[in-house]
């Protein structure tokens, strides 16, 4: 992958990281943590984004760091973002991956193949415009 491959990604905690027993931390979803780091070894940038807040939230942060994954930002779009009550909380990313999607979470086995062998075409659906362009092929 070149320089201009690699993605920013989005990931939830709590059913997608790990399995749901909020507030309390799931047990791993299976293959979720190798996917991850093998992500982030291609370079691709991982951001934590999660409704977890306060002591639970540093419990998911602390949680991932023990299984061996740091995160780029954690409920932030950079690590140095600063920000107030007058803007938006919506980050950005390329992905996001989160059990609330429409359809569910997928494996996290899919996850990996669908980011490393088509981000070329992912980057190519970014470009269309419209609610429907991810339809189009």
């Amino acid at each position: 992958m070149n320089f201009q491959d690699k993605l920013i990604i989005a990931v939830d905690f709590d059913g997608t990281i790990v399995e749901d027993a909020y507030p309390q931390v799931g047990k791993p979803r299976i293959f979720a943590f190798e996917t991850l780091k093998r992500l982030q070894e291609e370079g691709h940038r991982l951001i934590l984004w999660t409704y977890r807040y306060g002591t639970k939230l540093d419990e998911a942060v602390d949680f991932c760091k023990e299984n061996g994954i740091n995160f780029y930002a954690v409920n932030q779009s950079f690590p140095e973002e600063q920000f107030d009550n007058s803007k938006s909380r919506k980050i950005y990313a390329d992905l996001f991956i989160d059990d609330r999607n429409i359809g569910g979470v997928l494996g996290w086995g899919e996850v990996f193949q669908l980011i490393t062998n088509e981000a070329p075409d992912i980057k190519a659906r970014k470009k269309r415009k419209g609610f429907f362009s991810f339809l189009k092929s």
